[in-house]
């Protein structure tokens, strides 16, 4: 089937210079240099990659006719840096809130919250902070640094390492200065860190450290536009033209009057492009997400409406900043949210996600903490170490707690709040709960969010039964962060939650199960990718709804679950449609050992999977090492097998294990559908996926392709043997 993006055309050679066809009609509105620009960059010569073809997986119904260019301020999308589109506006309700530029927020804030906290860090071991009216003041005398480093209107600034005050002061500086505030990941190559930069003309670089300086050197002379680069940690090692510090920065700000600044905020309107999120580009190229003012403002204003943030002159709201900021999740939670409630955000080191995040979060006590599910994976696996060592009574005692914990709050999730607790849970929070959240630093946390890839049910049930609900949140960079949120008096297990205020959700011809493509409307949906038609095209139709690439249906109570990925479906040789993920979650869940699962079989006779065992983390570096956790060495040991390593493993050197992996994806597949789902062959990996190693993004989210190229041969070997029930990785045979 073809997702037709032109006037319902079925071919991906159609005449696609005809007056009367899409691409023809938005042709003519080009000017000339337009012409130019949009034949020279290929889009013009590869129309046809417009249609996207998802090879049957939705039926064949088409979607609404395709964009064309709009007029400046009066369509809902854009393809250029200098845009302004129409705002999604409604005529009651939070669609109808007044849209505001950053700065309007900003100073709303400044004078309701002035004295108040807004962010802070740790020098040694103290904690500083800084006020809302300081952080006001200081991000204005960044952007009068960047007009005077020659910051153009609707150009970028780069921003190159770990969250810091300075990142957001760049941040919003960039902004305030009629800007892009652009993050660069940490983990980015050279080259990757010279694409964003040069995609987004970028005149400024604001870069972390040496580490992250060198790379920008390496590639500065294949950037045109580059004026500057500011280096805001550590001494420079080295003195160059157009390098600065930041105390060298700051000053060339405040040595500048305010005049040229304040008129370029007084220009700014709330639907004009203010940043910019790259994608991470694990299928092509990083596509850059233009966000509007009213994108972020509104986004912020509803969904803190919606987790019931409060006003800081109430109780303020404390967040602990440590996902990477060149995401929009990191961003939307730690900047604006806070932002727009007087919230203070505190920074964490940047070892967080290497074990410190956990002595932070003691420190810190925040209100609200999201994580990404590896990180609720990592605690899950600390405490189940950590318990297997207590003594029988305690550990006794744990279980009970747990099994009350988790009867009493699937109670609540199926029936509402309780207006009165139950006894035993009620001693369960005393002599368990409470010390656990306090150990964790999590005992004023009212809100524990789980976001930017799949959870499984096992860790949601593992910290439901400790009493602390994780609440599965959904969205994309394309929708400003978040589209569905659960909540503490709506949730489901393994649900995303209900759409947010003002904002609409459809399923796109669903199947006879009720799956779809999930599409979002709302304020919060991006302006367009910036300079890539084709693209823009394909995420958005004629009628504004944004196309996810998500597959989900919504249950009877509109709680909105997902089901898969369209381009992650695997199509079988037989022409069974798969999606992977409720595959690979079943596979971790039956046998605990597992780490990570990929599930491979498109254009296959059969599925196999890839696996990976649960290991140690080197804690300078992030890479797997050998070493099992001691949450597998434990469970290898109830096997009857003595592996604590992962090479004592892999290759079918532990037939105990094997066996057993072997008995958990029998049970699978017991449960599968049909044959086609069945896992016929898998192969142990010698070390696990990885942020370092290439095959996690840094969400944590599996790089699919990359993982599919690295690991070619092995899967080359599965499909070539002759599919036996005696292999080396299958000694048991499949029920």
């Amino acid at each position: 089937m073809h997702r037709s993006i032109g006037q319902g055309s079925e071919s991906a050679d159609f005449p696609h210079d005809r007056p009367g066809s899409v691409i023809g009609r938005s042709l003519s509105l080009l000017s000339d240099s337009e012409l130019i620009r949009f034949v020279t960059s290929g889009t013009g010569n590869n129309v046809s990659r417009i249609l996207m073809t998802i090879n049957g997986c939705l039926g064949a119904t088409a979607r609404p006719n395709s964009l064309s260019l709009p007029v400046k301020g009066t369509d809902l999308w854009t393809l250029h840096r200098d845009g302004e589109v129409k705002l999604r506006m409604g005529e009651s309700g939070p669609e109808a809130e007044p849209p505001l530029t950053v700065n309007q927020m900003f100073t709303s804030t400044v004078q309701r919250f002035g004295n108040y906290n807004a962010l802070g860090w740790k020098e040694g071991e103290q904690w500083k902070t800084m006020t809302y009216n300081d952080y006001y003041k200081t991000c204005r005398t960044a952007a009068k640094g960047f007009l005077k480093l020659g910051l153009e209107r609707y150009h970028g600034v780069g921003i190159l390492g770990f969250n810091s005050v300075e990142w957001f002061i760049a941040d919003i500086g960039a902004i305030l200065a009629g800007g892009f505030a652009v993050g660069i990941y940490t983990t980015n190559s050279p080259e990757a860190c010279q694409y964003v930069a040069e995609n987004c003309q970028a005149n400024i670089l604001v870069v972390e450290n040496h580490k992250q300086l060198q790379k920008i050197l390496q590639v500065q002379d294949k950037l045109p536009h580059l004026k500057a680069i500011i280096q805001y940690k550590d001494e420079l090692k080295e003195k160059k033209p157009n390098l600065y510090t930041w105390t060298e920065f700051m000053k060339l700000g405040r040595d500048e009057p305010d005049a040229q600044l304040d008129d370029i905020i007084s220009s700014q309107k709330p639907n004009q492009c203010c940043t910019l999120i790259y994608t991470s580009g694990t299928t092509g190229q990083p596509k850059g997400v233009m966000l509007s003012h009213d994108n972020l403002t509104w986004t912020a204003f509803v969904t803190g409406q919606d987790v019931s943030l409060t006003d800081a002159d109430k109780l303020q709201e404390v967040i602990v900043s440590y996902l990477p900021l060149s995401h929009i999740a990191a961003q939307m939670i730690d900047v604006w949210l806070p932002m727009k409630v007087g919230g203070v955000t505190y920074f964490a080191q940047p070892d967080a996600l290497k074990g410190s995040l956990a002595n932070t979060l003691r420190e810190i006590r925040p209100t609200a903490f999201m994580g990404v599910p590896r990180v609720w994976e990592k605690m899950q696996e600390k405490m189940k170490s950590i318990g297997a060592k207590s003594s029988t009574v305690r550990r006794k005692v744990a279980s009970w707690a747990k099994d009350v914990g988790l009867q009493t709050n699937l109670n609540k999730m199926d029936n509402g709040n309780l207006s009165r607790k139950p006894l035993n849970y009620r001693l369960a929070k005393r002599l368990v709960f409470r010390k656990v959240r306090k150990a964790l630093g999590l005992d004023r946390c009212t809100r524990c969010y789980t976001g930017a890839a799949p959870i499984t049910k096992d860790t949601l049930e593992f910290f439901l039964s400790l009493d602390i609900p994780l609440f599965e949140l959904y969205g994309m960079s394309e929708s400003s962060g978040p589209q569905t949120i659960s909540l503490p008096d709506a949730f489901r297990l393994t649900s995303c939650g209900k759409v947010i205020p003002g904002c609409k959700t459809k399923i796109f011809n669903p199947d006879v199960d009720g799956n779809g493509e999930i599409c979002f409307w709302g304020r919060h949906v991006f302006m367009g990718y910036l300079n890539m038609p084709d693209k823009t095209e394909e995420a958005l139709d004629s009628d504004g709804w944004l196309h996810s690439g998500d597959l989900g249906k919504h249950d009877q109570d509109s709680f909105l679950f997902i089901t898969g990925r369209i381009k992650e479906l695997i199509i079988t040789a037989g022409g069974e449609n798969i999606p992977p993920v409720p595959i690979e979650d079943a596979v971790k869940e039956a046998v605990p050992l597992i780490s990570n699962a990929m599930l491979i079989g498109d254009k296959r006779k059969f599925l196999s999977m890839l696996l990976t065992i649960k290991c140690q983390v080197n804690n300078e570096t992030g890479a797997p090492e050998d070493e099992l956790t001691p949450e597998a060495v434990e469970l290898c040991s109830k096997l009857g097998s003595n592996s604590t390593r992962v090479s004592e493993i892999a290759g079918g050197r532990d037939r105990v294990v094997y066996a057993a992996i072997q008995e958990g994806i029998n049970r699978v597949n017991e449960k599968a559908t049909s044959n086609a789902q069945r896992i016929q062959k898998w192969t142990v990996l010698e070390k696990d996926f990885s942020i370092p190693g290439g095959e996690l993004g840094p969400t944590m989210k599996l790089k699919r392709p990359v993982v599919m190229k690295m690991c070619k041969d092995q899967i080359e070997n599965i499909y070539k043997e002759v599919l036996t029930p005696t292999t080396p990785d299958n000694p048991l045979p499949s029920k």
